[in-house]
């Protein structure tokens, strides 16, 4: 990609915050984007839409938004919908890939659709969540298994359910997030992510990173606030693995029209090394423990220009690319 001029951003606000469950992890994220930004130059401003309007960004001469909301009113399509009718660019995927891609449920049925691997699942609606119901999950599904919100992030609301006797407790944590609950095949084995940068044709899967939690717990707290987690980027995999992991990262980006950035999650299963789709992160985190700026670092790109470069981006389902008039 050539180098970009920050003068020809224009004034760019950084949304970062929000309503969702994931806000204080936005606010790590934004906070981080921001700086770098302002430190390359670009006229960026913080905006929080859980306390402004986003009408103001119109009023206030913004040219276009780097979007670092996570979660729900953020990374679901809705922030995305609204930018759109304010013919505000933004980075990121548009309204319909936001929208399907926070969806773990309807994620995994255009994977299958599309033959790509992910792990079988038992959707529990609000309205199907009997005791009968949910104790018959694991003779589908075996055990262990993962249970999960189907609409949060960043390991919120999701239990490893080891035995019939903790079914219960694990769906009524993660409706605490979510009326529907998706009950999930658990894959022994390692965890791994792979970043995807650009759009179309001009977009690449980055290096791959594995990652070594302690007792396989990559939760909330691992995940964000300790150093007990061990990431390797390179990833030490086979050649030959890696290059798998960041083929299918690449068709899974594609095939739910991701545009911009992602970042796909995947399971490598110990027993016959097959790779696993687990979700596409449309707003990718980027604090300091996040796994985007890591593989950029690896192949070559620094977290400011990394930053600077998916800001360049920002755009609106209608093509239009970022500062161009709203027609």
């Amino acid at each position: 990609m050539s180098v970009v001029d920050p003068k020809t951003l224009g004034k760019v606000a950084v949304l970062f915050g929000g309503s969702s469950a994931e806000r204080e992890i936005s606010i790590m994220s934004g906070t981080g984007v921001l700086e770098a930004l302002r430190s390359r130059g670009v006229d960026a401003h913080a905006f929080d839409p859980a306390g402004r309007d986003l009408s103001e960004l119109k009023r206030e001469g913004f040219a276009r938004c780097f979007v670092a909301l996570h979660g729900r009113h953020g990374e679901d399509g809705t922030v995305q919908g609204a930018l759109e009718l304010l013919g505000l660019p933004y980075t990121g995927s548009g309204v319909m890939a936001s929208s399907v891609a926070m969806d773990k449920v309807m994620t995994k049925r255009i994977w299958q659709a599309d033959g790509l691997p992910t792990p079988r699942y038992v959707r529990l609606a609000f309205d199907q969540q009997s005791r009968e119901q949910i104790n018959a999950v694991p003779d589908v599904l075996g055990l262990p298994l993962i249970v999960k919100p189907p609409r949060e992030g960043s390991s919120i609301g999701v239990t490893k359910v080891e035995g019939y006797s903790q079914m219960q407790d694990a769906v009524a944590l993660a409706v605490r997030y979510d009326a529907d609950v998706l009950c999930e095949e658990f894959i022994e084995g390692e965890e791994v992510t792979c970043a995807v940068l650009g759009s179309g044709l001009d977009a690449v899967a980055l290096p791959v990173v594995r990652i070594a939690a302690p007792e396989g717990a990559y939760d909330y707290q691992n995940k964000y606030f300790t150093d007990d987690v061990k990431y390797h980027c390179p990833s030490g995999l086979p050649e030959a693995e890696e290059h798998e992991i960041r083929r299918i990262a690449l068709a899974a980006y594609h095939q739910l029209g991701c545009r911009g950035w992602g970042r796909a999650d995947l399971m490598i299963r110990a027993s016959d090394r097959k790779p696993f789709l687990l979700e596409m992160n449309t707003s990718p985190g980027m604090t300091s423990h996040s796994l985007v700026p890591m593989s950029a670092r690896a192949a070559g790109i620094a977290y400011e220009d990394l930053c600077l470069r998916v800001l360049a981006t920002a755009t609106l389902d209608s093509g239009l690319p970022g500062g161009a008039a709203t027609p």
